[in-house]
């Protein structure tokens, strides 16, 4: 009797917590905008806003990379590259997982710079970029 008042009080409190959480998550409470993925490979052109921050055009969409720390140097290259680690596509929200990858300002090998975050651009936002910044 005893282990079953224990269970039955176990599973109230899981059914609370579980419905606590799934209240909590339902998109008419926090109105975001849904994730965007894109593969790397799709990548058409970049430009470097300033150490932390690099635009990119993947066919007609710009998003903004925010970088974990200042990237020196990425002015400088010509190409550069991302990668990801757990996936084979790259989403909007948490770079987690995304690096950029370049040339290394001495000319020989590689810098990684982890991705903070991925967001993308309205056509209004691109346009108000300046033209230097623009990819």
């Amino acid at each position: 009797m005893v282990k079953a008042s224990v269970w039955a009080g176990a599973m109230i409190a899981l059914l609370a917590t579980t419905g606590c959480a799934g209240a909590g998550s339902d998109s008419s409470s926090t109105p975001h905008e849904p994730r965007r993925c894109f593969w790397s490979r799709d990548v058409r052109n970049f430009r470097v806003a300033d150490s932390t921050t690099v635009n990119i055009r993947v066919g007609r969409d710009v998003y903004r990379l925010d970088l974990l720390g200042s990237c020196p140097n990425l002015n400088w290259t010509g190409r550069m590259g991302l990668v990801t680690t757990g996936s084979s596509s790259i989403c909007t929200g948490s770079g987690l997982g995304t690096s950029i990858v370049s040339r290394a300002p001495t000319g020989r090998g590689q810098q990684r710079c982890a991705v903070r975050s991925i967001t993308p651009l309205s056509p209004e936002q691109v346009k108000d970029l300046p033209r230097r910044t623009r990819p």
